[in-house]
C-alpha cells in the first residue's frame, strides 16, 4: 500500500520546516519499509500570487482525495490589509473538509524543562480538544468607521461531536475531561455547558469537569498537572493552546492534528514567523513531531512514530537547540541530528 500524502509548505517558515519533515518522514520510511507519495500544492500567500485565492481548487481538490495533509503555516504580512489574506485559506479548508476537532497535546520534553516559564512542570500531561469549524471565527463579521461586529454562534450538533470527540480520547487517557467555557456571560457558552453535560451521561466511566477560561488560563500556570483532556470552543482553544505551548518552553516544539470524518490534517501549532523566514533557524520540531502523530493516528505506525519521537527527546538532550530554545543550531542541523539517532 502506498500513502498519499498532501503537503501544503505554506508561507513564511512553511518550506523549510516542510523540507525537515519529510526528510525525517524519508528517512523513518525507509527503515521501516513503508511506501508513500507526496504531492505539493499552493496554499496561502503564494496560491494568492498564482490564482488569486488561498485554497486553489486544484489544492483543495487533492487534499479531498488524500489519506492525510501535512500543513507548514500560513500567514504573510504582504497581504494584512487586503481583502483576501491567507488565513481564509485555512479556515476554507477546515470548512471544506469538515475539520472539526483539533488535537494539541501539551507534550513536555525531559530537556525543555529548565526552558519553561513556570516553576513544576513534573507530570505535566495534558491533550486539548480544539473545536474547530464554528465560534465566532466562522460568523458574520463588520467593520465600519465607528463601530464593528463579530458574531459567536453554536449549534448542538457542532459542540456534540466534539464533546464526544473529547470522551473518547479520555478514555484513552486517565478519564477526565474539563470542558472550559464562559457560561456566565456568553449564551454560546450556556448551549455549550448544557450539551456537553448530556453526552458526558453516554460516558460513565469519565469524569466531567467545568471550568471557567478565564480561571482555567489561570490553572494552566499555576496548576497545570490536574488537565487531562480540554475540550473548548474555536477562539478559547487557539488562546489556551498557545499558553500551554508557553509551558513546554517554545511554540516550536508543539504538534496538532485536525479531524473529522475522513481525511486528517497535521501541521504545528506556530504561525509562519515571516521575520526568520529564510533565515535558516526555524525550529523544525513541532513539524516533525505532526509527521509523526500522522504516522501514528492515520497509518497506525506507532513504532515508527515512537522511533521519531524518542530521537527528538535525544536530540534536545544533546543540546542541540535552535533560537528559541537559547541555542544557535539551525533547521537543517536539527533536523540532520533528528535523522541521526534514529535508533534502528
Amino acid at each position: 500500500m502506498t500513502y498519499n500524502i498532501v503537503a501544503l509548505p505554506g508561507d513564511g517558515i512553511g518550506p523549510e520546516i516542510m523540507e525537515a519533515g519529510l526528510a525525517v518522514l524519508k528517512a523513518v520510511a525507509a527503515y521501516e519499509g513503508f511506501d508513500y507519495e507526496v504531492v505539493s500544492c499552493d496554499f496561502g500567500g503564494g496560491a494568492i500570487d498564482t490564482f488569486g485565492m488561498p485554497l486553489p481548487t486544484p489544492t483543495l481538490k487533492a487534499a479531498k482525495e488524500a489519506d492525510a495533509i501535512l500543513h507548514g503555516s500560513i500567514g504573510d504580512p504582504r497581504f494584512d490589509n487586503e481583502a483576501i489574506r491567507p488565513e481564509q485559506g485555512l479556515l476554507e479548508i477546515r470548512k471544506e473538509l469538515g475539520l472539526f476537532s483539533n488535537i494539541r497535546p501539551l507534550k513536555i520534553y525531559d530537556a525543555l524543562k529548565a526552558v519553561s516559564p513556570i516553576k513544576n512542570v513534573e507530570n505535566v500531561d495534558f491533550v486539548v480538544v480544539r473545536e474547530l469549524t464554528g465560534g465566532i471565527y466562522f460568523g458574520k463579521h463588520t467593520l465600519n468607521e465607528n463601530d464593528a461586529e463579530d458574531v459567536c454562534s453554536y449549534t448542538k450538533h457542532e459542540v456534540e461531536r466534539v464533546a464526544h470527540a473529547a470522551f473518547k480520547l479520555a478514555r484513552t487517557r486517565r478519564k477526565k475531561v474539563t470542558s472550559i467555557d464562559k457560561q456566565n456571560v456568553l449564551a454560546t457558552s450556556k448551549l455549550w455547558r448544557k450539551v456537553v453535560s448530556e453526552v458526558a451521561k453516554n460516558y460513565p466511566d469519565v469524569e466531567l469537569h467545568h471550568q471557567l477560561v478565564d480561571s482555567a488560563a489561570m490553572l494552566f500556570i499555576t496548576n497545570p498537572q490536574q488537565f487531562d483532556v480540554i475540550v473548548t470552543e474555536n477562539l478559547f482553544g487557539d488562546i489556551l493552546t498557545d499558553e500551554a505551548a508557553a509551558i513546554a518552553g517554545t511554540l516550536g516544539v508543539m504538534a496538532s492534528s485536525s479531524k473529522g470524518d475522513k481525511v486528517a490534517f497535521y501541521e504545528p501549532i506556530h504561525g509562519s514567523a515571516p521575520d526568520i523566514a529564510g533565515l535558516g533557524i526555524a525550529n523544525p520540531i513541532g513539524m516533525i513531531s505532526s509527521v509523526a502523530m500522522m504516522l501514528s493516528d492515520t497509518f497506525g505506525l506507532h513504532g515508527a512514530a515512537k522511533k521519531i519521537e524518542d530521537a527528538i527527546e535525544q536530540t534536545l538532550k544533546d543540546g542541540i537547540l535552535t533560537k528559541d530554545l537559547g541555542g544557535n543550531a539551525t533547521t537543517q542541523a536539527v533536523c540532520n541530528g533528528i535523522i541521526s539517532r534514529l535508533d534502528y
